[in-house]
């Protein structure tokens, strides 16, 4: 069967023996679609570098690092689910956010070799926040789920200077854990959330699954949100969840969860290439 040039033509453009590889890696990769939008991202801020899918399953992790540590042209590693956790012990040293979490979602050289690891998500959702124009400092903010995700936004928005941040999920055990760990901090006031309505904060961010499948309750009741709250969601399918729509219906000025994932991409590069 003939090749069609043109797509020669694109596969060979900017690729060279020089180019810069980073690696994308996580058991299932099909799935993800951003190393195409990563490697422009990188390109774009004058790096000669391809963001390559690595489909590697939990137990063959160790071997998949082992491999890079010969590997002279890898300058960076991006961790999608479910290596998160895992990652960590691949580090020489980590990010504030990364030791935290004791989770990363990128990892770069360190000048002798080794790996410096931090995480993204957190970081990504504050900057979608401040570029809809909230600025969450001195914010009451509420925050729904404490899961992975929950824990890198709440760790993210103490660190941004939140007034009080709230914290809800169904599970009791984990929302106390990570009230727990971020009042450590002494960065503001955290609590577990209480039966305040909706009204009462000035920023809510969704970082619960609430909303991926067709018929999920909203994870908060809307009927008395103020048009002046703003309200983040990290759900990417659908691009618009049920309680974004509401959000908006009430007037409040929202983040979706794609438009999170793009500063998270930009975190990302960031970190990268620092």
């Amino acid at each position: 069967m003939a090749q069609d040039p043109s797509f020669s033509a694109s596969l060979d453009e900017g690729l060279s023996g020089a180019t810069r590889v980073y690696f994308i890696v996580g058991d299932p990769i099909a799935q993800v679609r951003s190393p195409a939008g990563v490697t422009a991202a990188l390109r774009a801020q004058g790096q000669d570098a391809i963001v390559i899918p690595a489909h590697v399953a939990p137990a063959d992790l160790e071997a998949f690092f082992a491999g890079l540590a010969h590997l002279q042209n890898c300058d960076g590693v991006i961790v999608t689910v479910p290596h998160k956790f895992s990652a960590t012990s691949f580090c020489s040293t980590l990010t504030d956010e990364g030791r935290f979490l004791g989770a990363v979602n990128m990892l770069r050289r360190n000048a002798d070799g080794s790996w410096h690891g931090g995480a993204s998500d957190g970081i990504g959702m504050v900057a979608a926040l401040r570029y809809a124009g909230c600025e969450p400092t001195g914010k009451r903010a509420l925050l729904i789920g404490a899961g992975g995700a929950g824990s890198a936004i709440g760790h993210a928005l103490v660190d941004a200077g939140v007034a009080t941040l709230a914290i809800r999920d169904s599970d009791a055990a984990r929302t106390d854990a990570l009230v727990t760990r971020l009042a450590a901090l002494k960065r503001g006031a955290v609590q577990v959330a209480d039966d305040a309505g909706a009204e009462t904060y000035e920023l809510i961010v969704n970082a619960s699954p609430a909303g991926m499948r067709a018929g999920d309750p909203l994870p908060i009741d809307v009927s008395r949100l103020a048009p002046t709250t703003f309200v983040g969601d990290v759900v990417t399918k659908p691009p618009l969840t049920p309680f974004i729509e509401a959000a908006r219906a009430r007037g409040c000025v929202t983040v979706t969860g794609t438009q999170m994932f793009g500063r998270v991409c930009d975190a990302i590069v960031a970190f990268l290439v620092a």
